[in-house]
């Protein structure tokens, strides 16, 4: 009894959500008759399952949740950003051949391989990353084609994929709106994941760069589970709990030590 009562309370729950969104946590208390501490418990509950996005004092449901343009996203987390791709650039080796994906935080990283030196091969499907490397002369650039995303400046699609079948990396580091120990990454369309799961399948080293905001976080329906070994890097800000959960799960976890100013 107690559990139909809860399943029938988060259902309520997501119709809420879908209609009007959810603010505030001690008014779902009220209107239900139970304790702010249960109504937490809801939420966080149909957060893992990816069915809500939490919000400071409650949710949103995700198909009412828009995606962030790239514009948007550059100023986010920006000091852990700078701080996880001033590690991630520093793995890349001599005369390697490494692949980058679309998003910000990789855009940043290209930034940080267009002041080396030293001779390698970048592959990416991101028109800022290109922009990024368009000037270095000691880097051999390649973009993948395929159906160009505006809001990421990333292409994705069948023509992208098919261009993969031909390489294969020493390193790739992706992106993703959201990172999670059970599901993997969760993305905006299908198309993304599903380019990111042959990425995957290419490269002998891959990487995960996401800050501590996108850690257990699921804005979106789209999901890439990465069935091989991967290395999660992110910031000091991540909490331990967190980061143990990812740990238990057979993942390798970098925490990118802040830069000093």
């Amino acid at each position: 009894m107690k559990q139909r009562r809860t399943r029938e309370r988060r259902e309520e729950i997501l119709s809420l959500a879908a209609d009007v969104g959810l603010a505030n946590v001690e008014d779902l208390a009220q209107r239900f008759g139970v304790t702010a501490s249960t109504i937490r418990r809801d939420l966080a509950h149909l957060s893992d399952d990816g069915r809500l996005a939490r919000t400071y004092g409650g949710a949103i449901s995700t198909s009412h949740l828009p995606e962030a343009s790239l514009l948007q996203r550059r100023s986010e987390a920006l000091d852990a950003k700078r701080a996880i791709t001033a590690w991630a650039a520093n793995e890349v080796q001599r005369g390697e051949s490494i692949f980058l994906d679309g998003g910000s935080t990789t855009a940043l990283m290209a930034r940080e391989l267009s002041t080396r030196t030293f001779p390698a091969t970048v592959t990416t499907s991101s028109l800022p990353v290109v922009t990024q490397l368009s000037t270095t002369t000691s880097m051999t650039v390649q973009c993948l084609g395929g159906r160009l995303r505006p809001l990421s400046g990333a292409f994705v699609g069948p023509l992208a994929e098919t261009s993969l079948d031909r390489m294969s990396f020493d390193r790739a580091f992706i992106s993703a709106d959201g990172v999670t120990v059970d599901r993997g990454l969760c993305e905006a369309e299908l198309e993304q994941t599903r380019f990111k799961e042959v990425v995957a399948r290419r490269t002998r080293s891959l990487y995960v760069l996401a800050h501590a905001e996108k850690l257990g976080h699921a804005p979106f329906d789209a999901w890439a589970r990465l069935d091989l070994p991967w290395t999660l890097v992110t910031d000091e800000s991540a909490p331990a709990a967190t980061l143990a959960e990812f740990h238990a799960a057979g993942i390798n976890v970098v925490v990118a030590p802040a830069l000093t100013t």
